[in-house]
């Protein structure tokens, strides 16, 4: 029996508000996030992920508050990220009753921090948010193709997104949340090839991100990348299509979901 693929909306927050842009920038309201984690969690999503995404870059923790709220309305697993960078910073945001908790920035300043966290909590708790870039460098030069930023895709950091995968699976990483910082936001289908070569790299669980406008989008990189799950928003916020419309017609193109 084929692996189930999972479905996996996202609440981008600023300012206590749900929010969606483009490359990372120019957002605009989506609504609020109590309001729209309850009802994925009733139309039938597989889990949920919340991404505080100013955090590292004004170096604050995720709002313990609104996760506590968020988990109150839902049943599905719960992913909460922004901001993690200590055992502290995530066992408050577990202690508030999130299920996983990711980490982006910390893991890259601090990568011992994945190990602290798989040992006291689990590899099963612990996501690796990757946000990356095509760098325009051909294959095998001495840029990576794909380079790995940080502080909300401010901030480059030299490292390729497959190593980096590779290296923080080996540090504790249960999964890699990979977000395609060209691809965000613009509807126009996921970085296949990116998605591609990170799953190829690692044998945890990987969640292919942005670009998502249609449900063929889902289907291409669940289908043809190694992906295990597929996050999208604005597909979801915007009422252009909703999940259990979305998954039917996934079942319909064969590709394994839960309805």
């Amino acid at each position: 029996m084929a692996l189930t693929r999972r479905i996996v909306p996202c609440l981008d927050v600023r300012g206590g508000r749900v929010v969606k842009g483009l490359h990372f920038g120019s957002l605009r309201d989506a609504g609020d996030p109590v309001e729209l984690a309850g009802r994925y969690s009733d139309e039938g999503a597989d889990e949920l992920v919340f991404l505080d995404i100013t955090a590292s870059d004004e170096r604050r923790r995720a709002v313990a508050a609104m996760v506590r709220d968020v988990a109150s309305v839902i049943d599905i697993p719960f992913t909460v990220g922004g901001g993690v960078g200590s055992l502290a910073d995530a066992r408050d945001i577990l202690l508030s009753g999130a299920d996983k908790v990711a980490i982006n920035t910390g893991a890259v300043e601090n990568p011992g921090v994945l190990t602290e966290l798989a040992g006291l909590f689990g590899r099963q708790c612990v996501v690796v948010a990757i946000d990356a870039r095509r760098s325009g460098a051909p294959p095998g030069g001495e840029r990576p193709e794909y380079e790995v930023f940080t502080y909300g895709g401010k901030r480059a950091t030299g490292m390729g997104a497959a190593g980096w995968a590779r290296r923080a699976q080996e540090l504790g990483a249960g999964e890699i949340l990979l977000t395609s910082i060209d691809r965000d936001g613009t509807g126009d289908g996921y970085d296949v090839p990116l998605t591609r070569e990170v799953a190829g790299a690692v044998s945890v669980p990987v969640v292919a991100s942005g670009g998502c406008g249609r449900p063929e989008h889902l289907a291409e990189v669940l289908s043809g990348t190694g992906a295990e799950a597929a996050l999208a928003a604005s597909i979801f916020h915007y009422d252009s299509h909703g999940i259990r419309g979305t998954k039917s017609r996934l079942r319909e193109m064969g590709v394994p979901v839960r309805l």
